[in-house]
């Protein structure tokens, strides 16, 4: 029960199975009351042929002529049977020569019946009805005519239709589970697909699940592949940060140690140890950013971040004549961590404002029609001078100023890089129609 077909065809094969036997009741009943019509029109017709039939008898009593009688009325243990009773006198056809027949009891006149009996081993069905010729003497009590026919081959004919009836419903059935199986193996093969494909990554074999999944298991493959990606980089993260603060240690490490061997002033020495702390903080801070967590983690409001920096900017810049836009779409979400937007915005809109003469502008909107990890459309303007066309790929790497005239170390495009990059989004750098630079993210939102 642990197979999501085998539940599936268990599931299918008991309603199924109740339709079938339905649509079994219904058709058996249809055949039998058409058979019970078949054989009362065959008893009327018989009826009122041997009713036209009879003619007086020199010795009392009605009889038909042999002439007008049919053959299976002339042949013992033919399965038609006939008589005709009055008080006086009896006539029988030669078809119930030695066979226990009872035709049951007179009528009155006017009596109709249909009954059910026995001849011998024979089970038949029996019409009787009582007619009075007018003017009639010799009976005056009036006659019974009986027909009784055999219901043998009608109880045989019964027994093959159900004998067909089960055996196609059970084949029709059969085949029906045979395709829907079929259908089902089709239908959960990218099921399988996936199944083989995690047993690959866990396997080492591949590092991804590959694509071209339906649209109901797309997300969970991209989802899983951000899953896979993101533990992947983090890993490396954590590499390279501590090779990084390894490598970036050495140098203070080796000053220091010259400095206190040639009797340095301990002001040297403490501007080694600060520069040291400031290399460990960044480094700490950058390990400990989360760094692509999109499974499980609540949406956060983009809106709410950007007021939140915007004030704190305006505070920073209070000296320069600025004015900071925010034009964020409602219930614009962005879907990772908090601190890792709040570092993105904050590095991006700190750049703007240092950069900037008067004028900053923030736009935030989601675009359905876009990819699940780049829902959410940032764009950071300013009226600057904007970033030269050859210069733009090397302010994204780290430690790469355009200015050495405004402050800075270099480093915050290329976080702001890094972090996109954990989250599967992308970074552009452009003009901006305010006059300077536009740095355009896309990143997981809804």
């Amino acid at each position: 029960m642990h197979s999501l077909s085998r539940r599936l065809l268990l599931s299918v094969s008991a309603p199924l199975a109740l339709f079938f036997g339905v649509m079994m009741l219904v058709l058996d009943t249809g055949f039998r009351a058409l058979s019970e019509r078949s054989l009362q029109e065959l008893l009327d017709s018989q009826m009122v042929a041997l009713i036209a039939a009879v003619e007086p008898q020199p010795s009392g009593g009605y009889a038909p002529t042999p002439q007008t009688l049919e053959s299976r009325l002339k042949t013992p243990h033919s399965g038609l049977y006939a008589a005709i009773r009055s008080q006086h006198h009896q006539w029988r056809s030669p078809s119930t020569a030695g066979t226990d027949s009872d035709f049951g009891p007179m009528l009155e006149n006017g009596q109709r019946t249909l009954s059910y009996g026995m001849f011998g081993r024979d089970r038949v069905a029996i019409e009787s009805r009582a007619i009075q010729f007018e003017n009639d003497p010799s009976d005056p009590g009036g006659l019974t005519f009986s027909v009784a026919v055999s219901l043998t081959p009608y109880e045989a004919q019964l027994f093959r239709f159900r004998q067909e009836l089960i055996g196609w419903f059970i084949g029709l059935m059969v085949i029906l589970l045979v395709t829907l199986a079929a259908l089902l193996h089709w239908v959960l093969g990218p099921v399988r697909r996936m199944e083989r494909e995690i047993h690959a990554v866990e396997a080492g074999r591949s590092d991804t699940l590959g694509g071209g999944y339906p649209r109901e298991l797309a997300g969970v493959a991209a989802n899983l592949n951000a899953l896979l990606v993101g533990e992947r980089k983090r890993v490396a993260r954590y590499r390279d940060t501590l090779g990084n603060l390894a490598h970036s240690l050495k140098t203070p490490l080796a000053v220091m140690r010259s400095r206190l061997a040639a009797g340095s002033p301990a002001s040297t020495v403490g501007a080694e140890i600060d520069r040291m702390t400031g290399i460990i903080e960044h480094q700490l801070k950058r390990a400990a950013a989360s760094g692509g967590a999109l499974l499980g983690q609540a949406p956060v409001d983009v809106g709410q971040v950007a007021a939140e920096l915007r004030g704190a900017l305006l505070r920073v810049y209070a000296s320069k004549d600025l004015a900071l836009e925010l034009a964020v779409a409602p219930e614009s979400q962005f879907i990772g961590d908090r601190g890792d937007l709040t570092e993105l915005l904050g590095n991006l809109l700190d750049n703007a404002c240092k950069w900037c003469r008067s004028r900053v502008r923030l736009t935030a909107y989601v675009d359905e029609r876009a990819g699940a990890r780049e829902r959410l459309q940032i764009a950071v303007e300013d009226d600057g001078p904007g970033i030269p066309q050859a210069d733009r790929p090397r302010v994204l790497q780290r430690g790469v100023r355009t200015d050495q005239n405004v402050p800075g170390h270099g480093i915050g495009l290329a976080m702001v890089c890094e972090t996109v990059d954990l989250y599967g989004g992308t970074l552009e750098v452009d003009d901006s129609p305010l006059g300077g630079a536009r740095l355009s993210l896309r990143l997981p939102g809804r």
